[in-house]
């Protein structure tokens, strides 16, 4: 696999993380906490080119990670810390939320303007998503006074024509960015100072809200990139994200079709019994059978 923007130290990145994730996960508070702390330090070594790689891949839960699992729930929550660290490279204070319900996953305060975020992943397996996945109106709800709300997604996983997210996006305040068009944002700020990255989210921000009403996704991000990427410098970091998000698809792929190609491989090697009592584990037969059998006559049959 030949790759133009992302480095082999990029991937060894990626996969040090997927294994740490599941190293770690069991206490959901506490092991939020220990990522944010390790992505931390990571960063303090390695600098803001480490916090770009984990924008370029983050976006793509793996495949290893079982559905609904504490894996994937800290994962999810990895991604939070990503953004966050993101915004406090533009000189914002930021805090990942520990509510597990009902608020936003991340809360950001600057001296010129505050907003909610949420970082969004997807496994490549994933069948059509639709609007509910980007919970839209329910980050309009969570931001508590706040004028703005930002959602940050893998750029390939975002409708391509028309939805109702883009459209929802406008009416709320609620400014749908990719993780591409964030990191743009970071690099500049690295290279011109944190006013500069802050003013840069401020255009994108304020062009969502100015926005009327519309489910043409071209026309928002047509709106959204004329605002972003005003001058050469801009676009020619946007010409390299946009290599990046290519070189990131090619990643993604990869690795789950490696994955996905090594479970076939090891089920086709199980036993005809082995296979028998995977397929009735997969189907919860004996636990589904056990609550059948456990019920009895209901209380309310006895009251007068």
């Amino acid at each position: 696999m030949t790759l133009d923007v992302i480095s082999a130290i990029a991937l060894e990145r990626r996969s040090h993380w997927i294994t740490e994730i599941v190293q770690i996960s069991g206490s959901f508070g506490q092991d939020t906490a220990r990522v944010e702390q390790e992505l931390e330090a990571e960063l303090a070594t390695t600098g803001v080119d480490a916090l770009i790689d984990h924008m370029r891949l983050c976006g793509v839960i793996p495949e290893s990670y079982g559905r609904d699992s504490s894996q994937e729930k800290l994962y999810s929550k990895y991604t939070d810390v990503v953004l966050a660290v993101a915004f406090r490279e533009l000189g914002f204070t930021s805090l990942v939320l520990s509510e597990r319900a009902d608020a936003a996953d991340v809360e950001v305060v600057g001296d010129d303007y505050s907003f909610v975020a949420d970082a969004k992943a997807f496994r490549l397996s994933r069948t059509a998503k639709n609007q509910k996945d980007f919970k839209i109106q329910a980050m309009d709800g969570w931001k508590r006074g706040k004028p703005y709300a930002v959602l940050v997604c893998p750029l390939y996983q975002l409708p391509a024509r028309t939805s109702q997210i883009y459209q929802q996006a406008a009416a709320r305040n609620v400014c749908i960015l990719s993780y591409a068009h964030l990191a743009v944002i970071v690099k500049h700020s690295a290279e011109h100072g944190e006013s500069d990255g802050q003013i840069v989210l401020g255009r994108a921000l304020q062009a969502v809200a100015s926005m009327g009403p519309n489910k043409d996704a071209v026309a928002y991000w047509k709106t959204l990139n004329q605002v972003l990427f005003v001058g050469d410098e801009l676009l020619e970091l946007w010409r390299i994200e946009k290599l990046a998000t290519l070189d990131a698809i090619s990643v993604a792929k990869e690795e789950a079709l490696l994955f996905l190609s090594q479970q076939r491989e090891a089920i086709m090697r199980l036993s005809r019994k082995d296979a028998i009592q995977r397929l009735i584990d997969l189907e919860k037969l004996d636990s589904r059978m056990r609550m059948v059998a456990s019920l009895t006559g209901h209380g309310l049959l006895t009251a007068l």
